[in-house]
């Protein structure tokens, strides 16, 4: 993962702040949290189709009147999924005379605080990448210097620290208006659905825990997401006396974007239900295949059955890229990735 970040040769030695470790952590949370942001679009697209929402709102001259740059990204992800004039949707079709007016900031926000994200990331992969290829050891050796070797403070910590902060603050949103999404697809008052996903709702619970499992993970991240970098505590006899406490920063943000892809996990099985409960209406051909990889590991739900093993299952497909090639040749090129970056080919 590493491999293709770093310029030059990695050594084993690392700073005396643990520099490299907090870097490293905060390293893979940054690569996980660029794929995740970019699948969120996926998913949400999934969640538009099963919600019958509106693609109004992704209209390019509302994004380009704001003009950042990952909002049109993510509107631009999404619009290439659902309804267009190449990849029609016949559940788009069926409900493009209906009477609401307007869907909820989850869904037509989405582009709005996903796009957030994608710039976070995307300001951040650069800082990340200077950290990894930069001398954060002390002394420094200046072989062609007057002054050979110096002793300073390259080893630092905060840049590191703030990076795992920021991405953790950033990220988490991307699981927040998940959840909203989650309960919207629960909720009969709130859908077309039927309660919990489910045709016998009486008899069985359908997707309930699978949505109070979403919801304590976001709980979870409100807490996480309190910066570790805003604290420092002296140590040895005050020479060590501001610290960047970044390895605690850095191992929150792994946790955060673990539960973040968690509950992106059980939006999309969610999502699927809701799909299933619409047919024989089919979605975008796109959004279709994403499906159908989905229930490669997670059948349709008829009956109650254990829930985390789905949720298990579909975690590993948004970990592993499945679900990203599936409907990857559908999204424009230049905004598969989000925002242009210096690493480019991860």
């Amino acid at each position: 993962m590493l491999r293709s970040l770093v310029g030059s040769e990695m050594c084993i030695r690392d700073s005396i702040n643990g520099t490299q470790f907090i870097t490293s952590l905060t390293c893979e949370a940054l690569v996980r949290a660029r794929r995740a942001t970019r699948l969120a679009d996926v998913i949400a697209a999934m969640s538009y189709e099963s919600l019958m929402s509106s693609v109004g709102p992704l209209n390019p001259d509302i994004h380009n009147a704001r003009g950042h740059q990952g909002q049109i990204n993510s509107a631009t992800r999404l619009r290439s999924l659902l309804h267009n004039k190449t990849h029609r949707s016949e559940i788009a079709e069926a409900h493009v005379n209906c009477s609401r007016v307007q869907d909820a900031y989850s869904i037509r926000c989405a582009p709005q605080v996903h796009g957030v994200t994608g710039d976070i990331i995307h300001f951040l992969y650069k800082l990340i990448t200077q950290e990894l290829n930069c001398a954060t050891d002390n002394p420094l050796i200046f072989p062609d210097s007057e002054i050979k070797i110096v002793s300073g403070g390259n080893f630092h910590g905060e840049y590191p620290a703030k990076a795992a902060d920021i991405l953790a603050i950033g990220v988490s949103e991307l699981a927040s208006i998940s959840e909203r999404r989650i309960e919207r697809l629960n909720n009969p008052s709130l859908s077309r659905l039927p309660a919990f996903l489910v045709k016998n709702g009486g008899l069985h619970s359908g997707f309930m825990i699978a949505h109070c499992t979403a919801a304590a993970l976001v709980s979870e991240n409100k807490v996480l997401v309190h910066p570790a970098s805003c604290d420092s505590i002296s140590t040895s006899a005050a020479q060590e006396d501001h610290v960047s406490m970044g390895g605690f920063a850095a191992r929150k943000s792994l946790e955060v974007v673990e539960n973040v892809e968690r509950v992106l996990a059980i939006e999309l099985m969610c999502a699927c239900q809701g799909l299933d409960l619409l047919r024989p209406l089919k979605t975008t051909p796109a959004l279709e295949k994403l499906w159908t990889e989905v229930r490669k590991v997670s059948p349709a739900w008829d009956g109650d059955r254990d829930v985390s093993t789905c949720m298990n299952h579909i975690h590993t497909q948004v970990r592993d890229g499945s679900l990203w090639r599936a409907v990857r040749d559908y999204i424009p090129i230049d905004v598969q990735l989000g925002a242009k970056t210096v690493m480019s080919k991860m």
